[in-house]
């Protein structure tokens, strides 16, 4: 996990005062884990979930199973449930966030980032420039540049399947949170968005 993603989530649960049961689909037995976060010093239990498991490591543990179905744990069982890096590779990316919005207690923060699409900063001088290079450009080419974004490279790990916008947090994986914050961060953007649960 990039720095700049681990200090985002980092910054998010700190602002939200974390505390209680974390659960973080998509745990690793790694010091890059979101479980590892100083924010989360004052969580009761932290515990994973992963096709790959168990394992314990730290602080946490790591339970084997698919976030598409969940049922080693019951309804409204965390304080707050992180994602990261694991939507774009799901197949079934719908049933973990309703099994995300399941396992979260009413009140609960929920916290997913994935590689996404955004419009960024520079675009507007892209914008210029072309119009400036419209003489010596090809109307496909100039079509392309006017009209393309920027987002994070194929990485199958085992699949890799969706990208994600703003409004798809907002509207999609966020539908229905209460006080829910969208954030950018990195070229390729990396959309993290934070809810939460009424």
């Amino acid at each position: 996990m990039h720095t700049k993603i681990y200090h985002a989530f980092e910054r998010i649960c700190s602002e939200r005062t974390v505390r209680g049961s974390v659960l973080e689909v998509g745990a690793v037995p790694h010091d890059q884990s979101l479980l590892t976060m100083r924010s989360l010093k004052n969580a009761t239990e932290k515990i994973g979930i992963n096709l790959d498991g168990p394992h314990r490591y730290n602080d946490f543990s790591i339970v084997q199973g698919n976030a598409n179905n969940m049922t080693c744990f019951e309804n409204g069982r965390f304080d707050a449930v992180l994602c990261n890096s694991v939507l774009e590779h799901d197949k079934f990316f719908w049933k973990t966030v309703a099994e995300i919005r399941r396992v979260t207690k009413p009140g609960g923060l929920m916290v997913i980032g994935t590689p996404g699409y955004a419009a960024l900063p520079i675009e507007q001088y892209l914008h210029f420039f072309i119009g400036q290079l419209a003489r010596v450009v090809p109307s496909v080419e100039r079509w392309f540049f006017n009209n393309a974004t920027v987002t994070f490279r194929v990485h199958n790990f085992p699949g890799d399947y969706y990208r994600f916008s703003s409004q798809a947090f907002t509207e999609v994986l966020f539908e229905g949170m209460h006080d829910v914050r969208i954030t950018s961060v990195m070229v390729p953007p990396r959309i993290i968005g934070s809810g939460i649960k009424p």
